[in-house]
């Protein structure tokens, strides 16, 4: 059988199909016009930008669900090789280190941070880079090392100093004549974490150590003069104070986004977590998967506050004000009420909203689905001044929103910003959360508990409470800092719960003690 076999860069001739050469050939350059197959089916033309960009040693990665080409420089793809070598030869001797050593390494890290000396370079370095942010018109909410982030930095590296490790526990024996099986816990491997532009996240990231890890990680390029600063300042030597093997945490020092890609596309790490924006973690994760890591994904957030028949307004009001503080993943995004006490509930959602602007010295922003236009006062729907990334706007303080937005995730920076709708009972309110929110957290404020569990039953999320949102969080909860929150939006979780720590991190190996010589099958 004769047929045109179609590689990238061009037709070559026709060949009997069992002598076809199937070893793979290196790309050296690209095209404009280029087809690159995506997805088995379809094809993508590369773009001149992309053309004129791409060199030899360069790699090129595909996203089959977008058809997205994305690009890896080859300076980037080898300090991405080089991170990921040192974090694997770390882990390969993780097995020859104690526990107390791995105490030492957090308490360290934690003591270094605590100290006003050490800590004022990598205060310096957040400055400068909040100032850069603001001025290329970047939100600074996650930027800012604040002293609550620094003491929450510390708090989670002490609570790591201070947890068992779970390496070679026991989780499980079987005996047998003459013989008896255990099932042991084990580090997994190099874990690869990318996250957004938020110093903190390195006491998460390094929680990993604890269960016998190593990790890379990368920092969104506003936060890596932060990082940086850490690593040199605190990082580094709270490892040469502990013994650990050099590369038991590895910061990615690559500004471009290509760096995450290339780091996800390494099959060497056992497991990758990102966590950030919706639609760049998405892509991260489908990188991944496209190099068969496992990932976990923690990105489209934005909780919703229901209430219910039975609700207390006054608790109404106060759970969405204290759900409001500050925007990150687990913010009020939307709040439902009730058509039969609408007249008193949308008023506190109202009241509620207005509080939280009032404590952040701003103005809100409303978007008001169809249901609830009509309880909405005439004089919100004026322009006023909302606080942007980019600076102060004049704009409107309502706007209509379509059904279809009910869950889309509102990124302010100061100004409070929510959807509101009206359900014309549980039922609807429940339908509405399972089919446009990203399935993530949900507060049900009910006094009536069958109305409550109700609500619990029904609603398709991880995270359920009857107050404020802002719970959902993994030190603050469970005493244990995260690597991310896991939604359900792709399928709920299978084995764990929607907390991925460093602790969750792990492996289990069968060890076999044979006491009998003679066993046989």
């Amino acid at each position: 059988m004769w047929f045109e076999l179609e590689r990238l860069g061009g037709p070559v001739r026709s060949r009997p199909m069992n002598t076809v050469d199937r070893s793979p050939q290196p790309l050296r350059q690209l095209t404009e016009g280029m087809p690159i197959v995506v997805g088995g089916d379809r094809v993508v033309r590369v773009t001149a930008e992309l053309a004129a960009a791409f060199v030899e040693g360069d790699r090129l990665l595909t996203v089959p669900a977008t058809g997205a080409l994305l690009h890896v420089p080859a300076s980037v793809g080898q300090v991405t090789e080089r991170a990921v070598d040192r974090a694997a030869t770390a882990f390969a001797r993780m097995g020859t280190v104690s526990d107390e050593a791995v105490t030492t390494f957090f308490e360290t890290f934690a003591d270094r941070l605590a100290d006003d000396a050490t800590f004022a370079p990598i205060a310096e370095a957040n400055a400068a880079d909040v100032a850069a942010a603001k001025a290329r018109g970047r939100t600074t909410t996650r930027l800012v090392l604040s002293d609550v982030m620094r003491a929450d930095m510390i708090d989670g590296l002490r609570t790591w100093a201070k947890a068992p490790s779970g390496r070679d526990e026991v989780v499980d024996r079987v005996d047998h004549d003459g013989w008896a099986v255990e099932l042991r816990r084990a580090g997994l491997g190099v874990v690869g974490f990318v996250f957004e532009g938020r110093p903190n996240v390195f006491a998460d990231a390094c929680g990993v150590i604890r269960s016998g890890n190593t990790v890379v990680f990368r920092i969104g390029s506003d936060a890596l003069g932060s990082a940086a600063a850490i690593v040199a300042h605190a990082l580094d030597p709270a490892l040469a104070a502990a013994g650990l093997p050099e590369g038991s945490a590895t910061l990615l020092a690559a500004a471009e986004r290509s760096a995450g890609y290339a780091l996800f596309a390494d099959p060497r790490l056992a497991l990758a977590v990102a966590r950030g924006s919706g639609a760049a973690v998405a892509q991260l994760g489908a990188v991944a998967q496209g190099a068969g890591v496992p990932v976990s994904l923690h990105g489209t957030g934005g909780a919703w506050i229901v209430a219910g028949d039975s609700a207390d307004v006054d608790r109404l009001e106060a759970s969405v004000t204290a759900s409001l503080d500050r925007k990150v993943c687990n913010t009020l995004n939307t709040a439902v009420v009730a058509r039969s006490r609408a007249a008193e509930q949308v008023p506190a959602v109202l009241a509620g909203l207005d509080a939280a602007a009032a404590e952040l010295g701003t103005n809100p922003k409303l978007w008001v689905h169809d249901s609830a236009r009509e309880f909405v006062p005439e004089e919100r729907w004026g322009d006023t001044t909302i606080a942007r990334a980019d600076g102060p706007t004049t704009e409107p303080g309502a706007e209509a929103l379509g059904e279809a937005d009910l869950g889309r995730e509102w990124e302010w920076e100061d100004s409070p910003e929510i959807s509101l709708a009206i359900a014309d009972d549980l039922t609807q309110a429940i339908h509405w959360f399972n089919a446009y929110s990203p399935h993530f957290v949900v507060s049900i404020v009910a006094e009536d508990s069958v109305e409550a569990e109700a609500a619990y039953q029904g609603f398709d999320a991880p995270f359920v409470g009857n107050g404020f949102t802002r719970w959902v969080d993994g030190q603050y909860a469970f005493d244990r800092p995260e690597l991310g929150l896991s939604n359900w939006e792709q399928g709920r979780l299978f084995g764990r719960g929607g907390v991925l720590s460093g602790d969750s991190v792990f492996t289990l190996r069968a060890r076999v003690t044979q006491n009998d010589p003679s066993v046989r099958r």
